[in-house]
């Protein structure tokens, strides 16, 4: 088993779904892949894979979702695990939202829905493949 994971977070199960399919076959079984359909269910599978030493690297998170929104979720993430990298999603920001989105969630790239795979996917493997957000 992998001992690091990405983390998919969106309130659209079929947007979960395309996530992981498109993660695992382009980076096969090197991460464990998560999806939680919002930001508790999102905290509560960091808590489980932290306690099974299993790093998550990456969390890939939906800006507006029910409860917690994205942006307060990353925030709260990052004060407690600032070497997760983040990218988040969206189908309804404008540019002025997502400027103020990557300053205060430190997100490395903010995605409209629908992206282009190519681009995520290349803005993965530069999160996970890159240096950690305490380098840059």
């Amino acid at each position: 088993m992998s001992r690091e994971a990405i983390l998919c977070v969106d309130d659209e199960a079929i947007i979960l779904m395309s996530l992981k399919q498109e993660l695992r076959l382009s980076f096969g079984d090197r991460f464990t892949y998560e999806t939680a359909l919002n930001a508790d269910d999102a905290r509560n599978i960091i808590e489980e894979l932290t306690q099974d030493e299993v790093k998550v690297a990456l969390i890939i998170s939906d800006l507006l979702m029910p409860g917690t929104k994205g942006d307060e979720f990353l925030v709260e993430v990052k004060r407690q695990h600032p070497d997760i990298r983040a990218i988040v999603i969206t189908g309804h920001a404008d540019q002025a939202a997502v400027d103020r989105t990557m300053r205060e969630t430190g997100a490395d790239r903010v995605f409209h829905k629908p992206w282009r795979t190519e681009d995520l996917l290349k803005a993965v493997a530069d999160c996970v493949d890159g240096p950690s957000g305490s380098e840059r």
